[in-house]
């Protein structure tokens, strides 16, 4: 089973909606059990909330169901407990490198590097974009779900 785990700063915007994408994904591709897909956060601000509401409404429309998600802090166990640690922009990636002591197995990376993009998943929270996060994320989770079932 491959276990990917999606990072962003309070686990109510980029980091769910890339949970819930690669889901619908891996359900549709008729792989979802050889996945196991969660995120988490960074920081304390919204532990335990819901996904944000502009956020829900993009998967809603999509027929992705996101009800029950509560914001969770990333654990030390789960650099052992998953194979991929995604995050989405270039502030998670330092703290992950920092919450982990580094990278020893080469897990963590941001999100667009599978669309041989450089650049980070802009913070909807902050930019109001949420269409633009909504694209780069389903063609993040496209390409990385392609690289894992090599297709």
């Amino acid at each position: 089973m491959k276990k990917v785990l999606f990072i962003c700063h309070g686990n109510i915007c980029r980091s769910p909606m890339a949970e819930y994408v690669m889901k619908d994904m891996v359900k549709k591709a008729g792989k979802g059990d050889e996945f196991f897909v969660a995120s988490a956060a960074m920081h304390t601000d919204e532990l335990g909330n819901p996904v944000y509401p502009p956020v829900r409404k993009l998967l809603n429309a999509a027929g992705i169901d996101c009800n029950g998600h509560a914001a969770r802090l990333i654990r030390d166990s789960d650099y052992a407990d998953f194979d991929l640690i995604i995050g989405m922009d270039e502030a998670n990636i330092r703290d992950l490198y920092r919450k982990f002591h580094g990278d020893p197995e080469g897990k963590i990376h941001k999100l667009l590097e599978y669309c041989g993009l450089g650049k980070d998943v802009a913070d909807p929270w902050y930019t109001r974009d949420f269409s633009k996060t909504w694209d780069e994320i389903n063609a993040g989770c496209a390409v990385l779900l392609g690289d894992l079932t090599g297709k």
